[in-house]
Formats: C-alpha cells, sequence, structure tokens
C-alpha cells in the first residue's frame, strides 16, 4: 500500500478517528500524527518510525485553552510565551493529565504540548476532539521531512494517508521549553530563538540542555538527524582538500567554496540569513543522501537566530549512530 497525497482535511479527520496514521503538515516540519490518548494510536506511531519508546512525543492540539485538556498550564513564564507565540515554533514541557497514556511521554510525568502555526492542521485538529501525537514523519534518526514527498518518499508504505500543505517554512523543529523553580530552560534548539524567548519573558535563559541518553522530551538524544551518508563538520573550505580523493559533498552557508574537486555543492543562503538556511537545510541533506556520496562536509551557520538550532542539528547529523537507534 502506498500512502495517497492529498488535501482532503475531512479524510484526515475520518482516518484519525479510527486510531490511524497521517502524515501532516507544520510550519517546522511534517509531523506523523495519531491520536495522543489512544494507546494503539501512538503504538503505530513507533512501529512505523521504527521509534524506541524511551524517546517521548509532542503532542499537538489547536488552541491554548484546549492544552487544559490533557495537561496542567499553570506557569506565568510559559503562559506569556504562549501568548507571544502561538501559534508557532514552541515547545512546552508541561505536567500531564492521566489521561495521556504513559507511551507517549516515556513514562515521565509531563508531556510536550505545542500548537502548530498551520492553516491547514490547526483546521484539522479543530475538527478533532483530542490532540493528536505528532513526531517528525520520518524513520527514526533520519533527516526530517519537509514536504509532502518526502514523508511518501520514507513512510509512504506504512501509513494511508498524507495531508499536503506545501513546503515547511521554518525548516527545523520546535524550540522545547520547561519552567523550572531556578528559570526557564531550553531543552532543544529549534525553530524560535533564545533571543526572542529571553525578550518575551524579560529574564535570561537559565540552561540548554540539548542532549540525553535518557530523553524526557524528543530531539535530545546525542545522535540524529542522519541523511544516510556520513556528515562531517568543517569550519573552513581549507579543510575539505583532506578528503579530496573522496566523492564528496558540500553544504556551505553561504558562499561557494570554489573547489575544483567537488561537484556537488548546495548554498543555504545565498543572502547570509539562518532563517533562509533552516528552510533548506532538512531537504539538503536529504537530497545529499540520495547521492552516493562518501561523505557531507557541511560548514555551521553563524551562532546566532535559528543559526543556534542548524548547527544543532549538524552536530546531531555528523554523530555516530548508537545502536538504540538504528
Amino acid at each position: 500500500m502506498q500512502a495517497e497525497i492529498g488535501t482532503n482535511i475531512q479524510h484526515a479527520v475520518e482516518l484519525l478517528q479510527k486510531e490511524q496514521l497521517v502524515a501532516i503538515p507544520t510550519e517546522t516540519v511534517y509531523g506523523l500524527a495519531g491520536n495522543a490518548l489512544s494507546s494503539t494510536a501512538v503504538t503505530h506511531i513507533f512501529k512505523a518510525k521504527n521509534r524506541p519508546s524511551f524517546d517521548p512525543l509532542i503532542v499537538h492540539t489547536s488552541s491554548i485553552d484546549r492544552i487544559a485538556n490533557f495537561a496542567f498550564f499553570e506557569s506565568e513564564r510559559l503562559q506569556k510565551l504562549a501568548k507571544a507565540f502561538c501559534p508557532g515554533p514552541i515547545t512546552f514541557i508541561l505536567p500531564k493529565k492521566t489521561n495521556v497514556p504513559d507511551l507517549v511521554t516515556s513514562g515521565h510525568p509531563t508531556v510536550g504540548v505545542r500548537i502548530p502555526n498551520h492553516p491547514i492542521t490547526l483546521k484539522l485538529l479543530e475538527q478533532l476532539d483530542f490532540p493528536v501525537a505528532a513526531p517528525s514523519a520520518n524513520p527514526f534518526g533520519f533527516t526530517s521531512p519537509t514536504s509532502a514527498q518526502h514523508v511518501a518518499n520514507q513512510l509512504g508504505n506504512q501509513i494511508p494517508y498524507i495531508l499536503d500543505g506545501g513546503s515547511a517554512n521554518v525548516g527545523v523543529e520546535s524550540t522545547i521549553v520547561e519552567d523550572t523553580p531556578n528559570g526557564l530552560q531550553v531543552l532543544r534548539l529549534g525553530g524560535l530563538s533564545i533571543e526572542d524567548i529571553e525578550k518575551c519573558i524579560e529574564e535570561p535563559v537559565v540552561s540548554i540542555k540539548t542532549s540525553s541518553s535518557t530523553p524526557h522530551a524528543p530531539g535530545m538524544l546525542s545522535s540524529h538527524y542522519n541523511p544516510g551518508t556520513p556528515v562531517q563538520l568543517i569550519q573552513s573550505p581549507l579543510e575539505a582538500e583532506a578528503y579530496s580523493s573522496k566523492k564528496i559533498g558540500y553544504i556551505a552557508f553561504s558562499q561557494n567554496p570554489n573547489l575544483s574537486f567537488i561537484e556537488n555543492v548546495a548554498i543555504l543562503s545565498a543572502s547570509g540569513s539562518t532563517t533562509e538556511a533552516a528552510q533548506h537545510l532538512f531537504a539538503t541533506l536529504r537530497a545529499f543522501g540520495q547521492l552516493n556520496l562518501d561523505l557531507i562536509l557541511v560548514e555551521p551557520a553563524p551562532d546566532k537566530g535559528l543559526g543556534t538550532a542548524i548547527n544543532d542539528r549538524l552536530k546531531r547529523a555528523s554523530a555516530t549512530r548508537k545502536t538504540e537507534e538504528t
């Protein structure tokens, strides 16, 4: 069975009501959605992604008011962020209510919650009487999809429907935040910058925890985003000379390295925009992963704005995949 790609929201609603899975568009990446309050549907998500059960899922809903149906949303800091940036690329770690299966949270008492900023998915969620769990719609540990066709290429034989909402316009996953007695923590860098968060809450973020072997939020594993070809981070085109005997691809941030021995070059943003680079990152990694290369060399982005999230993803893509992630 090959997944159908279409724009029929009602069909997607009916499939989700039957505890089946639907790939949905968001402003960050495409998600693999199932009824978050159904252990059966959530089990289907883990099976389709080949995702380990110790990696929790993010729950998506259509409004701030609906969060109270499955989580406790009492933090003043997080409420301030929600009013400023929801719908948008931010996920809140909240104490969960008993109707959220432990499988969703990997046994943790908290759950990740967000409101995606995509008109099609918001319409879908508004028609459901339950939230959806929706990790990225790709096999676990591989590059996240930013188009319906990306989903079809990797999961098309495991799900019935892909709701097509065009290309993701943020391109990296949501920023994950958690309020603590000591202040706000960022558990995953993503589509909302640290600078914007700190400006909103009018205080500094107290810590940034971006990896863990036993995560209580998604995207914290130390190795992730593998495009199927080894990735090597380099600081300068001069470092590429060491790999001149190999068939390599080169992903530059803004300027062509102009190296004669490299046939495959991609530039994430000719204008030097970290926002534009984030939009192109996953699609570029995915395209290079299909070229039968020996190695993909990647330049880091400037470490500001969405550049911090880009560099976090590149570090994970360049890490050796661990046994539990295969």
